[in-house]
């Protein structure tokens, strides 16, 4: 898939008007949407996917091998696992690829290079020593415990960039990569597969069942049977979480947001002007287009 294609399917605005999602309006989750966009754009943006494709990546290789990378160079079992919620055969499929065209090294340096220079583009005259620096602190109060989090402690290794925008771009992809880790081990100790996190967060945030897991390459027949297996619990049932899914998954949610009350606790009562500040400069990224406009897509990721 190339950037042109990514951009056509996740970057177009829909035609069909939506209210949006109703979620939990809690700090952490203000924090967490508040810096999605920008923690994203070394997916989505023009900059990040020029130079992968001068490496030989196209869209989907650029993005599993840029993100692996943190890990070091692992088998492809532990980028799956680390994953969580993609199909194993393509993320395998994908790495395996990218690893065989571009260096660790070259994958991560045009990763932090796009982000930045996109970024440069939006924010060139923005202070964001501030606001990194509370950042920082989030990060720093949950560096010290880093067990199941490997994409958070992968990143941690990694030098911290040179410019502020780096430093800003990296630290809200530490948060992203942190609550990500957390999740994805709240879903599990839910007992529920990689493919049945996609599904009851369909549920949960109002997708029509499906439309967002078939994105992680999903088959139509693995997505029904991890369903049916939802409705046989008792969590799914008329096309619609259950009291009880809806109970599970609530709760998922609130353990995750618990693994984050350090960092939190951390920024303290500069939280609220740190969110809106990460919510101003974010409404830039969405409305140059470098991050999905869809609020379903962007509370889902």
């Amino acid at each position: 898939m190339d950037y042109a294609e990514a951009r056509s399917i996740f970057l177009t605005p829909r035609t069909a008007e939506r209210p949006p999602p109703q979620l939990p309006d809690t700090p952490a989750r203000r924090l967490r949407d508040a810096a999605e966009p920008i923690a994203t754009i070394s997916f989505w943006s023009r900059q990040t996917n020029d130079r992968f494709a001068a490496l030989g990546l196209d869209f989907l290789t650029g993005y599993v091998w840029a993100r692996a990378a943190a890990l070091g160079e692992p088998a492809a079992s532990v980028v799956v696992a680390a994953f969580g919620v993609f199909e194993p055969g393509m993320v395998t499929a994908l790495y395996q690829q990218a690893r065989g065209t571009a260096s660790r090294a070259d994958v991560l340096a045009a990763r932090e290079d796009g982000s930045v220079a996109a970024l440069a583009e939006l924010l060139a005259d923005a202070d964001v020593d501030p606001a990194v620096a509370l950042l920082r602190r989030a990060v720093d109060a949950l560096a010290d415990d880093v067990a199941g989090r490997p994409l958070f402690a992968g990143l941690l290794s990694l030098p911290e960039p040179a410019t502020p925008l780096g430093r800003l771009w990296h630290a809200v992809t530490l948060l992203r990569e942190y609550r990500g880790d957390v999740h994805v081990a709240a879903n599990v100790a839910a007992g529920l597969s990689g493919l049945q996190m996609n599904l009851m967060t369909e549920y949960w945030v109002g997708w029509e069942p499906t439309s967002y897991a078939a994105t992680r390459g999903w088959s139509p027949e693995a997505m029904a049977a991890a369903d049916a297996d939802l409705v046989t619990r008792g969590l799914v049932a008329d096309g619609r979480l259950t009291a009880e899914g809806r109970r599970l998954r609530e709760d998922v949610e609130a353990r995750t947001e618990a693994a984050l009350a350090p960092a939190l606790d951390a920024v303290g009562p500069d939280l609220p002007e740190l969110t809106r500040q990460l919510d101003e400069w974010s409404a830039h990224v969405v409305a140059s287009g470098l991050a999905p406009t869809d609020p379903y897509k962007r509370a889902s990721g």
